[in-house]
């Protein structure tokens, strides 16, 4: 059994460095296949309890994370962790927040943060980062 993703599987971006990342929105069902090994869940309150380790993440509906450097660090243990594992980032309907964390999480991973947005929209959603503000937030994420 694999420790990541499988490329092809709803959801899952392929970052440049093949790292593999699955993004998807709370309020649809669970998608098919294995479970992750850990998730970043990006909500205003603290998501279900899973059985898989778990981390929340404060971050409002269209807006940005309530802790910057929270959200940084958060942000850098998913990039990390996706090496091995299967991870995942999810908001309520899995576009905005989880777009906007996806496309830092490709600056992390070396895409440059002008480009990122764009990397995440052609790669994972083609509506991911749904605000101005969200927008402004992964170019300065670098």
């Amino acid at each position: 059994m694999s420790a990541t993703w499988e490329p092809d599987a709803p959801g899952v971006l392929l970052l440049p460095s093949g790292r593999l990342v699955r993004g998807r929105g709370l309020r649809r069902p669970l998608p098919s296949g294995p479970a992750p090994h850990f998730g970043l869940y990006l909500l205003s309150r603290p998501p279900a309890t899973t059985d898989w380790e778990s981390r929340w993440l404060r971050w409002p509906d269209f807006r940005l994370p309530s802790d910057r450097a929270e959200a940084r660090a958060a942000l850098r243990q998913v990039w990390e962790r996706a090496g091995t594992e299967r991870v995942e980032v999810a908001c309520g309907g899995g576009q905005g927040r989880t777009g906007t964390a996806l496309a830092c999480l490709a600056v992390l991973d070396g895409v440059a943060p002008d480009e990122a947005v764009g990397y995440v929209r052609a790669h994972y959603a083609r509506r991911a980062v749904e605000t101005p503000w969200q927008r402004r937030y992964v170019a300065r994420f670098g």
